[in-house]
């Protein structure tokens, strides 16, 4: 019989409701873990998930909030922890995507990107080392992007790499709780982020000669969530299948 290596544990996954951060919330939850699905809008798709978990035999529950507003991420952990009690895994998964040439980015579009890549990341990464149990995990979602060279994407790496940064730093002052802080990078992923235009080229770049599935990035964090993962902190671990 297959061990659920997350049983009785709570989890807080941000941008839940769609892509990576959906297979994130339903891989946790297969492996035993009470999951808040976090969405900022589409509170139709948060509830599709919830249910999926619902019938598998797990717990979630869906709640509101954008991580560019900082009081929000405050009542967003409030609510988490009066839903489920404190928590033990913190996903800080969502982000917003503006690809542009150099000479087209606005002030607005730099304040929107690091608002919601690089603020919310990292008060939310706070709130985490100050709130979830000990022996608790903490994980960020980057880009494989990072460490590429992509023309068009300086935003919205560069708020990636301000990300990958801050878990570095973090996980050196968590480890007396003995919690463990890491960085996740997916490369070129199937959702709906992959222009259909660019689907055949990223897949060629890959020695498999294919995208990843979103489920092949939710077990590298299922396993950074995980009590084998107790001796892994500060790392970037990509899951890109060798483009980066």
């Amino acid at each position: 019989m297959e061990t659920q290596s997350l049983t009785g544990k709570n989890a807080l996954v941000t941008g839940a409701s769609r892509g990576i951060g959906r297979a994130i919330a339903e891989k946790l939850a297969g492996e035993g873990a009470n999951v808040i699905i976090n969405y900022r809008a589409n509170e139709k798709a948060a509830n599709d998930v919830v249910e999926t978990i619902t019938k598998a035999g797990g717990k979630a529950i869906a709640l509101q909030c954008d991580i560019s507003v900082l009081d929000d991420v405050y009542k967003l952990f409030d609510d988490a922890e009066a839903k489920l009690g404190k928590l033990d895994i913190v996903v800080s998964n969502a982000a917003i995507v503006i690809n542009k040439k150099l000479s087209d980015y606005t002030s607005e579009d730099f304040d929107t990107t690091f608002n919601t890549n690089v603020k919310a990341p990292f008060f939310i990464m706070q709130q985490a080392a100050e709130r979830i149990n000990e022996g608790g995990r903490i994980i960020a979602l980057s880009s494989g992007g990072t460490r590429l060279l992509l023309s068009g994407t300086s935003l919205y790496l560069g708020s990636k790499g301000a990300v990958e940064q801050f878990a570095r730093g973090i996980s050196q002052e968590v480890g007396d709780k003995d919690i463990t802080v890491n960085i996740v990078s997916p490369g070129f992923t199937n959702t709906e982020l992959l222009t259909d235009d660019f689907r055949s080229v990223a897949a060629n770049m890959s020695p498999f000669k294919r995208i990843g599935e979103p489920i092949e990035v939710a077990e590298v964090v299922a396993f950074l969530a995980s009590p084998q993962a107790s001796w892994v902190t500060g790392q970037n671990i990509g899951a890109g299948g060798g483009v980066m």
